[in-house]
């Protein structure tokens, strides 16, 4: 399998699922940082029928162009690096942002975010991107995309916290209206 194998998408999206959302759909239990061996992973996902190689993963891993997954130092355990609905701490620590972040959404939903600003729902925090073309991409994903301008710097000095983690993604709990922009 390559990196644009079919396959290769079916099983990262099963993994983000996992992950993320519903580590019991292959019989696993994140623990609090949102780690599980990735033995058990693996063997959890051949008894529901997916059936993954360890070099399967590894490749799935290192190809990533959004470097969705962790590794532990040691190799024996694997993460989501963010974007969970389970409630896990991934530990990153408080950090200053750029003066500007960027979201992307799709245009249908521009007004009532406008409205509401930007909110976590059932995800731990909201998703920023230090680059537009991230962001752009992103929004694209459900639709026309519209690419937002996130005040983070007039947002941290108001108190803020925001987190960034291993694959660059921000993260926010919310962003109240006042902060964004649509240029």
């Amino acid at each position: 399998m390559t990196p644009d194998d079919p396959r290769d998408r079916a099983a990262s999206k099963l993994l983000s699922y996992v992950l993320r959302h519903h580590p019991e759909e292959a019989g696993v239990t994140l623990d609090p940082q949102g780690w599980v061996e990735v033995d058990a992973l693996l063997a959890g996902l051949t008894a529901r029928g997916t059936v993954l190689s360890r070099t399967d993963l590894d490749r799935i891993v290192a190809t990533d162009g959004k470097r969705r997954y962790a590794y532990s130092e040691d190799g024996a355990r694997i993460r989501a690096s963010q974007g969970h609905s389970v409630d896990v701490d991934l530990g990153y620590a408080p950090a200053v942002p750029p003066p500007v972040l960027y979201h992307g959404t799709a245009e249908r939903f521009l007004a009532s975010i406008l409205a509401t600003g930007l909110e976590r729902r059932a995800r731990h925090h909201v998703h920023l991107s230090a680059a537009i073309a991230t962001a752009r991409q992103v929004g694209g994903r459900h639709g026309r995309a519209v690419v937002l301008h996130v005040d983070a710097a007039r947002m941290h000095g108001d108190g803020f916290a925001f987190f960034v983690t291993a694959n660059g993604v921000w993260l926010v709990e919310s962003v109240p209206p006042g902060y964004l922009a649509v240029p």
